[in-house]
């Protein structure tokens, strides 16, 4: 009737004792792999982009004149976020609209193809703009695929065995995120080796390899027995209708309920959760700094600068491009109110660029500008030292390059173990969601995971500060927000009649991002215009933690959800 062919007429839905897999046979098997796989290879590059968006922003936005600064990479880092879940909602709606028309297995290929696609070619973004027009195509294909996954697997499954396998389905997306953690630790690591150039760009290639999955969906996916059934004329007519979702009293309240309930959910862990990686950058990139400082690298960073101010000769001789990036120096102090360094080098920096005679009383007039006194500077300098060659001065400049590059390197090898971290907790979380829910029913279970939500993630932006809290802060911060998730793809589909199944569960799940998308929007505001970076050490934790509030949204719905534990999904 569809042009698809149709899953097996013959399945024993009937009672079956012991464990819910029993349940199973080698077909359902089939159809549960298939539809994790392609949710695990999903979720795998929306990791690749968490993991991929700094050192992404960091380049698209760095500029002759220098790099960008933190607020700049905070608030453009967001703005690409909300763009790719911009286009994740797009597409979710989209295509669980096509889900209920043409069928769950030919729309389930159309979208793993179309996230391949666009994720391959991120690789070549040459601006943010451009970048984030490759994220936003890519968002469609990777919001569509929620939808018809979880409604195949909702309709194939038998009734007992349904919530566990769902729960599996949404637990295995841990994996797609591990997977791309691990990816970034390896490509990173040949980055800073020099094997291959931007390790962002080379994760975005590796992100198009899920597009051989397409193969075999085509050639032995079937579409659901339950949606070929449909065979009323008028039924037919209303196959993924928005008229229809919103015209019954009772799809249009689960809706709505569902979508509340989502957005709180999408917008902490879109928002505020995959951003603890950037809050760890910050944690990790304080403990290296302070490191070189004991080994005395800060006074070897004075150094190089009170030589460059006694030698203003030989230092105009030297290529400005290979000097080291303000960025790149040590303050002799890691306290926020001593970086008395930046100043002055950036003042020596801009007079080379230009140009323009240098002398330590220009450079501590000029460098005033940055609101650090010039007696301040002036005793930071000190006496000048005798005037040195410039085999000394590029000596100097080579040995702080290398330290950042090496700085860089374990700042990208912690990062990708933090992402396994979260997602360990993430994987016991999701699939613990499914027993919880089983003995309390759905709404008990959504209100202890949103609470326990904003407990951890909390406890993780206002106090991580250390190397050990990565190893159980960060993965309770997964288990707790993660959780959510499994909840969504059991309990939606649970909501809505067969012909409004997928549409149904992609409103929920995809009209919330459009909201949502102010979340990440949000976060970098806070960071760049309420907690900047010149008044406070960290801003990624105070507005994280500011946001934290965003959970408690998803209790105010759940009075208005219905209890669907224990009864059949509506036909």
């Amino acid at each position: 009737m569809h042009g698809f062919e149709t899953a097996p007429a013959a399945i024993d839905d009937s009672p079956i004792s012991g464990p819910w897999w029993k349940a199973l046979n080698r077909y359902h098997w089939f159809v549960l792999i298939v539809a994790a796989l392609g949710w695990l290879f999903d979720t795998m590059d929306q990791q690749l982009f968490n993991l991929a968006r700094v050192p992404a922003m960091k380049e698209l936005l760095k500029t002759a004149s220098g790099p960008a600064s933190v607020d700049d990479v905070a608030f453009y880092g967001g703005i690409s976020t909300s763009v790719f879940l911009m286009g994740w909602a797009a597409g979710g709606l989209a295509f669980g609209i096509m889900g209920d028309r043409v069928g769950r297995a030919k729309t389930m290929l159309i979208t793993i193809l179309l996230y391949s696609l666009f994720t391959g070619l991120s690789a070549l973004s040459w601006d943010i703009w451009s970048f984030s027009f490759f994220r936003f195509l890519t968002g469609l294909g990777v919001g569509g695929e929620f939808a018809v996954g979880v409604s195949l697997v909702a309709e194939v499954m038998p009734s007992r065995a349904r919530p566990f396998a769902l729960g599996l389905l949404q637990a295995l997306s841990a994996v797609g995120n591990i997977t791309a953690a691990l990816v970034s630790l390896v490509l990173f690591e040949l980055e800073e080796s020099g094997a291959v150039g931007s390790a962002w760009r080379w994760m975005f290639v590796v992100g198009a390899g899920p597009a051989l999955l397409a193969i075999l969906i085509r050639r032995r996916l079937k579409e659901p027995e339950k949606w070929s059934a449909i065979s009323d004329d008028e039924l037919q007519k209303k196959l993924g209708s928005y008229g229809e979702l919103f015209s019954h009293l009772r799809w249009r309240h689960n809706a709505l309920v569902g979508m509340t309930m989502a957005f709180a959910g999408v917008v902490g862990l879109w928002g505020i959760g995959f951003f603890s990686v950037d809050l760890n950058r910050s944690v990790f990139k304080k403990t290296f700094e302070q490191e070189a400082r004991i080994k005395g690298e800060a006074e070897q960073d004075r150094l190089f600068i009170r030589q460059l101010l006694s030698s203003p000769e030989v230092a105009a001789s030297l290529e400005l491009k290979r000097l080291p990036d303000p960025s790149q120096l040590l303050n002799t102090m890691a306290a926020q109110s001593e970086k008395d360094a930046l100043p002055v080098y950036r003042e020596v920096r801009k007079r080379l660029k230009d140009k323009e005679p240098i002398s330590a009383q220009l450079v501590l007039t000029g460098a005033t500008a940055d609101g650090i006194p010039g007696e301040r500077l002036a005793a930071y300098v000190g006496e000048l030292p005798p005037p040195v060659s410039a085999e000394i001065l590029q000596a100097h400049a080579d040995r702080i390059i290398k330290r950042a590059g090496a700085i860089n390197s374990d700042l990208g090898f912690w990062v990708s173990i933090t992402s396994i971290m979260l997602n360990i907790g993430a994987f016991f979380g999701i699939y613990a969601f499914t027993y919880l829910t089983d003995y309390v029913g759905r709404r008990i279970a959504f209100a202890v995971t949103y609470v326990l939500a904003f407990a951890s993630t909390v406890l993780v932006f206002a106090y991580l500060d250390d190397f050990s809290d990565i190893f159980w802060m960060i993965p309770l911060m997964g288990f707790c927000q993660l959780a959510l998730f499994g909840g969504f793809a059991i309990y939606f589909p649970e909501l809505f009649p067969t012909h409004l199944r997928s549409t149904g569960t992609s409103f929920c799940y995809n009209v919330g991002r459009f909201v949502a998308a102010a979340g990440p929007l949000a976060l970098g505001g806070l960071q760049k215009f309420v907690f900047p970076e010149h008044l406070y050490a960290e801003p990624m934790r105070w507005a994280g933690v500011t946001m934290c509030g965003i959970f408690l949204v998803g209790l105010l719905a759940l009075p208005f959800a219905p209890e669907t534990r224990g009864k059949e999904m509506p036909t």
